[in-house]
């Protein structure tokens, strides 16, 4: 089993900023890609960014140039750093694992933002 913990959320003024993090652990054996997605009450689920195994990044349109994806150097925690927030960046952000060779999705249980104008 793989869980995965979230940090770093917390209530921020537009403009500013927070670092999310994300430690797995558990029976990781392979190779992953580690993703961030986020969530308001009410809507669906919507992808933020994701970070492959090699490294390589990826972002939805509306944060790209203000968040960056990383990963720490045993590649079993992922960072979000998130600079310039806006209102609409208010959202349960949630860490998810994707293991390459089963497929496999894992996630966790979500770190509140919440970003006043």
């Amino acid at each position: 089993q793989v869980q995965l913990v979230e940090s770093g959320g917390g209530l921020v003024q537009a403009g500013g900023s927070l670092r999310l993090s994300c430690v797995a652990s558990g029976n990781i054996f392979s190779s992953y890609s580690m993703d961030w997605y986020r969530q308001v009450p009410g809507n669906q689920r919507e992808y933020v960014a994701t970070i492959s195994f090699g490294g390589i990044t990826k972002y939805v349109d509306s944060v790209k140039g203000r968040f960056t994806i990383s990963r720490g150097n045993a590649k079993n925690t992922v960072y979000l750093q998130m600079n310039n927030l806006k209102p609409e960046d208010t959202a349960v952000y949630y860490c998810r694992i994707s293991v390459y060779h089963n497929g496999m999705n894992y996630w966790g249980k979500g770190t509140l933002v919440t970003v006043s104008s």
